[in-house]
């Protein structure tokens, strides 16, 4: 049974004026998810995490999750925050959000970014993440239009709902750890928590 929807924007996220685009951006953080009918851009930063993209294009509706683990065994945790860490549940809610908010399920199509191998010294949880998301859009027979996925760099994801369009930053070189630091944080309260879940390149 699908869990019912919930704010259509979870956690931290917080909106802000893109002046480069001239448009109303909302960023998302791992575990959080934005769902919208406005005409504005989601935007978010990937290492091992995936962000999956999904949209209905006539209804002209669309949304963006970010996730950093594939599954969680067990019980469903109750605490949305929490759930919507693991792509299973990140996946569910962020659809059910996109139905509230008028779209059809027969209509939906994804895009889906991010799965790098950028932390060394841990199992890669970038290509578990990869093969979660491949595998639940071929199951929910949700048609992946385009992806950019795995690899060593961290991205950066900007999603314009109203189009489809999606703009992807790779980030080759870079003289801080923001990325990673915030992964590795987000992996330690992940385990400390108890629980109860077209496509242009720019440089």
């Amino acid at each position: 049974m699908s869990p019912p929807p919930v704010p259509l924007v979870l956690g931290r996220a917080s909106k802000y004026l893109d002046r480069h685009f001239n448009r109303q951006a909302m960023k998302i953080l791992p575990g959080e998810f934005y769902a919208t009918t406005e005409d504005e851009v989601i935007v978010t930063v990937l290492g091992s995490c995936v962000a999956a993209c999904l949209l209905d294009p006539i209804a002209m509706v669309g949304g963006m999750n970010h996730f950093m683990l594939p599954v969680k065994q067990g019980e469903r945790d109750p605490d949305v925050f929490y759930a919507a860490r693991y792509g299973a549940a990140a996946m569910e809610y962020l659809i059910n959000n996109l139905l509230h908010l008028g779209a059809q399920r027969d209509r939906l199509v994804a895009k889906a970014f991010g799965g790098g191998k950028v932390m060394r010294g841990l199992t890669d949880v970038g290509a578990q993440n990869i093969d979660f998301v491949r595998g639940f859009l071929r199951a929910e027979n949700i048609p992946l239009w385009n992806e950019d996925m795995g690899g060593s760099c961290p991205r950066k994801v900007y999603f314009f709902p109203h189009t489809g369009q999606v703009l992807v930053k790779r980030i080759e070189h870079t003289h801080n750890d923001t990325v990673l630091d915030r992964e590795r944080s987000y992996f330690q309260e992940v385990s400390q928590v108890p629980l109860e879940g077209d496509v242009e390149l720019f440089s």
